[in-house]
């Protein structure tokens, strides 16, 4: 609405509620506008009058919007939209028997399922993975290749690699790795075939869990696969390589083995990895490229039921989401191009022991089959695949329409789109604020003052939530929301959502005294449609995909407003206006939900394992607040065309007042035991024997315990009540002079977890003993000093090097010769081995510039045993039987000795 050109309908808006009180001044009101020669010529003096005019108690407008009728619609709106969402995510295939040998059947995918998850859990190393599972697997290929059509050629190789190489992942390490086990299948043209499609799983397991989702149903959807392309009558033009990798728990060591030794390697031009963050659910496209956007035309194309989207793959590149997948190996070791799929549902469950066959339903296996049958068909018959590096430039905008279709275009195309939307945002905020001075004056001060409201508005819901985060934190009534996720809504959202109100309630009373509630409400609309446009130009500039989501807020939001607008001017906020509006609403509402179910699909469980140094409760309001942010965007005017927001006010102060009662009171408990629908805690336990060496190499410390790890927020404190003896008294003191602290870290996630605990306990003896020595020190031409060690153990050790003052690390053998830090300094690497190795060699060299009575490095080996007897105590055993059904407590034995030199 152009201000200058009020119509007669606004300006009874406004004098309605003195008509209300005042019959006389009424009258004389009609009589004015009756007199009035033409709207235009009252444009200016209309509005600075209204000023000066008493605001009624009721807001000011006889045809204001009801408040009972605008909460009403927008939670009915609100939850017809999450039903929709909802409802697009569970749409998963389900069939009958199958109705053709050539078509994917879930249910002997999940017969492969059940076989694997029934060995147990499998770490690398152990019989359970080198023998078990690996017989398994080979005697299925095996039965698949003689079933196979003759017009295709089945090869088999089992191998194992031994190499080396450095990850800035969980904040910089090395890894070594010896005698692992990949088993590759070849499934080619009966004459060849000289470029390949490369589908890639991992048969391993983290220890202490059957690892269904991770990664046991990919391997059986990907031999299911192999069934089905190997039977079919169709020609391939290329071959397809099966990849069941045994080594991705232990940090990508497997797909590293195979991309950098493998003679089948070289004529692999695209992958698919198929990973889980979660259980079940449809399977996410979260990574593609780098660029090659023939790729996501590809899946596009052939995907039968796609389920994708660029925001989740610039959200986990990114680095928020502590977790990685093989996809860095080929992406950054083999220069090869792919896309990287994963179960993200009921991620409380994953790496648990609750992580079992039963939990994954068929209809997500039969998905994800028909996917990746459909999209590896697709590629293995492709003119592109030989030829990639023409289509090799450039990044794709790609996000799916609610598991129905997926809409995909080149970056540079979405360039095009978003500023063509800023344009239209320019021509419609420029068409107000280009009229001549006296028509704009007004308008231009509303709006920037409306937009310094809008802003603070959210700042101080942002801080709101926070201080009441910060609070529950401090409590120790963290996460009592991951059992009952409706509580942040009810505590976190109700907050936001009532200072939003608040605030503009306050701009609505007080400052924009006796103005127009239409005017205020089209002011407001114009200030979210300028805060969206600022965030797409952005974006835009920062080269971000994502940045389609603040053109569909402003395109679509723009077009109902300028479908509504005549009827608006005419009619004020009735009831036909608050439906059309929010039918043209509809796309970037119901879309915005589908994202945001993903966030806090995804988040909510990571944030139960994110470690003791974040509180999740901050992250949690943050996020919440933000998404409060944009969905309040779009419906603030109503707050100025309501006739009020009191009783709003006062129920959601309600309820964030009673349940942020309930919370502080513990009312709600994190965790849950439900067989239906667990959600542990989970704990690490290391019934550890640490043993600390000087200069002279004798001992100087030797101690046992158990070593105790939370991996969340709370730490013990829920556990004390059970196990009275683990509590503050035995909180673990860090070892100064030690690297990482002295403890036997599995992963160098020492700076995520530094609340933990230390259980005197009896000394710990494998019978396959750790044995660590130095085998030479010698002086090089170049000034350093180079140590070469010796160690021999169980399938999975860590090594952990301190450079002493005056001394730096130059060389070592590992990785690509130059060693890399972990964060604190300290240098990390993580090593394992097969089901047979010969002992571990390697060298370091330092330079000295100064020597100090206390050596030049001190060097720590820490042995984990995962499977067979040495991965138990009796003392171990004890305490583990003592923790309460709502933990997942992992448990294994470790040594740890200490040397300096």
């Amino acid at each position: 609405m152009e201000l200058g050109s009020e119509s007669a309908a606004v300006r009874r808006h406004r004098v309605g509620g003195e008509r209300r009180e005042d019959p006389a001044a009424a009258a004389a009101a009609l009589q004015l506008e009756r007199e009035a020669p033409a709207p235009e010529s009252l444009g200016a003096a209309g509005r600075g009058g209204a000023r000066t005019r008493k605001r009624s108690p009721g807001g000011g407008a006889g045809t204001g919007l009801s408040e009972a009728r605008a909460v009403l619609g927008l939670a009915l709106y609100l939850l017809a939209l999450r039903a929709l969402v909802q409802l697009s995510l569970q749409r998963l295939v389900l069939r009958g028997p199958a109705g053709s040998f050539e078509e994917f059947d879930a249910r002997q995918a999940r017969d492969y399922l059940e076989h694997i998850t029934s060995i147990g859990p499998r770490t690398t190393g152990s019989p359970e993975n080198e023998v078990l599972t690996v017989r398994y697997l080979l005697e299925q290929i095996k039965l698949i290749q003689d079933q196979s059509n003759s017009i295709h050629k089945i090869a088999v190789d089992v191998q194992r690699p031994t190499g080396t190489f450095s990850l800035d992942f969980l904040g910089g390490f090395t890894s070594y790795y010896d005698n692992i086990t990949n088993v590759v299948v070849k499934l080619e043209p009966r004459g060849g075939a000289q470029h390949a499609v490369l589908a890639n799983c991992h048969f391993d397991s983290v220890p202490n869990s059957p690892g269904a989702s991770d990664d046991a149903v990919s391997c059986s959807v990907m031999l299911e696969v192999l069934r089905v392309l190997s039977a079919s009558s169709e020609a391939l033009r290329h071959a397809v390589i099966f990849l069941f990798n045994g080594a991705e728990e232990n940090i990508l060591q497997a797909s590293h083995g195979f991309i950098t030794q493998h003679p089948w390697a070289s004529s692999v031009r695209a992958f698919i990895n198929l990973e889980a963050a979660g259980v079940g659910g449809k399977e996410l496209v979260f990574q593609t490229g780098p660029e090659n956007p023939w790729l996501v035309q590809a899946y596009v194309s052939a995907a039968k039921h796609p389920f994708a989207s660029v925001v989740a793959q610039e959200v986990f590149q990114s680095g928020i989401i502590p977790s990685d997948t093989d996809f860095r190996i080929y992406r950054d070791f083999g220069n090869i191009p792919g896309i990287d799929l994963a179960f993200i549902e009921n991620g409380y469950i994953y790496h648990t022991k609750y992580d079992t066959a039963d939990r994954i339903p068929t209809g997500s296996i039969q998905r994800a089959g028909d996917n990746i049958l459909a999209v590896l068909k697709y590629l293995a018959t492709s003119d592109m695949l030989a030829s990639s590096s023409k289509y090799q430039h450039g990044h794709m905008v790609f996000f799916d329409v609610f598991g129905l279709f997926v809409i995909a275009y080149p970056s540079r195309v979405g360039s095009i789109i978003n500023y063509m939307v800023v344009m239209a945002v320019v021509l419609y905020l420029g068409k107000k604020l280009l009229q001549p001075k006296q028509k704009t004056a007004h308008y231009a001060k509303d709006f920037f003052c409306g937009l310094g409201i809008t802003l603070i508005s959210w700042f101080t819901s942002l801080i709101t939530v926070l201080i009441i985060a910060v609070f529950i934190s401090l409590i120790g009534r963290s996460l009592s929301w991951y059992n009952h996720f409706y509580v942040s809504v009810c505590l976190y959202g109700t907050a936001a959502v009532a200072k939003i109100i608040f605030i503009h309630t306050l701009a609505k009373r007080f400052y924009y005294v006796n103005t127009s509630d239409q005017y205020l409400g089209e002011i407001f609309f114009d200030i979210s449609l300028f805060v969206h446009c600022v965030s797409l130009i952005t974006l835009t500039y920062q080269g971000l995909c994502l940045a389609f989501i603040s053109a569909i807020w402003i395109a679509f939001p723009l077009l109902t407003k300028l479908f509504v607008q005549k009827d608006f001017k005419q009619h004020g906020a009735g009831g036909k206006f608050l439906v059309f509006y929010l039918v043209g609403m509809f796309i970037p509402y119901l879309y915005a939900l589908y994202l945001i179910w993903a966030v806090f699909e995804m988040f909510t469980p990571i944030l139960g394992r994110s470690g003791t140094q974040i509180p999740p409760d901050v992250v949690l309001a943050s996020i919440l607040a933000g998404c409060i942010m944009i969905l309040s965007s779009y419906f603030i005017n109503f707050i100025y065309l309501a006739k009020s927001t009191k009783k709003t006010l006062v129920a959601l102060t309600l309820v964030c007042g009673i349940t942020f009662l309930l919370v502080c009171s513990g009312t709600f408990f994190p965790y849950s035991s439900d067989p239906a629908s667990p959600k542990p805690k989970r704990v690490f336990l290391q019934h550890i024997t640490r043993t600390f060496h000087d200069l002279d190499g004798n001992v100087v410390k030797r101690d046992s315990g158990i070593w105790i790890n939370g991996f969340d927020y709370t730490g013990m404190s829920h556990v004390t009540p059970h196990i009275p003896e683990i509590n503050d008294t035995i909180r673990a003191h860090c070892e100064e002079t030690a690297p990482l602290c002295g403890f036997p870290w599995y992963l160098p996630v020492h700076f995520l977890i530094k609340k933990n605990w230390y259980l005197p306990a009896s000394e710990v003896s494998p019978r396959n003993r750790a044995h660590f020595r130095l085998i030479s020190k010698e002086q090089t031409p170049w000034d350093s000093v180079r140590l070469t060690f010796e160690a021999t153990g169980p399938s999975h050790m860590s090594l952990y090097i301190r450079a002493h003052t005056g001394a730096v690390l130059t060389q070592w053998s590992l990785g690509n010769g130059t060693p890399v830090t972990s964060k604190g300094g300290d240098y990390f690497v993580f090593y394992s081995h097969g089901l047979q190795a010969s002992a571990w060699q390697f060298w370091i060299e330092v330079q000295v510039s100064e020597e100090q009575p206390e050596g030049m490095v001190t060097v720590a080996m820490a042995a984990h045993y995962f499977s067979g007897e040495d991965k138990r105590s009796p003392q171990l055993d004890a305490l583990k039987e003592k923790f309460p059904g709502w933990t997942f407590p992992s448990a294994w034995v470790c040594t740890y000795d200490l040397f300096v030199f």
